[in-house]
């Protein structure tokens, strides 16, 4: 699948946005090793704590599913529906992805229809909160 038809799907799963309060819609498009991928968009609730965000959604449909291997994932924002601009993944969502994803895993920012920028996860999250330090 090509980054292009990867930001399109991400783009896609903003109409699917419950966001009655910010107004901000999110989408992602999320790559499985396998070739499948999953969607999500972000889903308020009037307390903000119970929130989630998209990037989670489709990681959280992807693993309840068994999918346990990602390629990349694309993410877009923006009020009203609009992509305006790069919504980059929240801390929260850069902290799931690092459970399950290298250091290089792919992450692509959707600027506008045909623009993005490509970033790996240990560009935005470089110091991430690991299995091994639990132990």
């Amino acid at each position: 699948m090509t980054d292009s038809k990867l930001c399109a799907l991400a783009i896609k799963a903003m109409e699917n946005s419950y966001s009655p309060y910010s107004s901000c819609k999110v989408g992602a498009a999320l790559l499985t090793k396998s070739g499948k991928v999953y969607t999500g968009c972000n889903i308020e609730n009037a307390s903000f704590t119970p929130t989630v965000c998209a990037e989670r959604t489709a990681f959280f449909k992807a693993i309840s599913e068994g999918e346990k291997e990602f390629e990349k994932i694309a993410v877009a924002g923006g009020k009203d529906g609009v992509v305006t601009g790069a919504f980059s993944p929240c801390g929260v969502c850069r902290q799931v992805m690092s459970e399950f994803c290298s250091p290089d895993f792919e992450i692509l920012i959707v600027k506008g229809e045909e623009s993005f920028d490509k970033v790996k996860l240990s560009d935005l999250l470089p110091y991430s909160f690991k299995k091994e330090n639990v132990k």
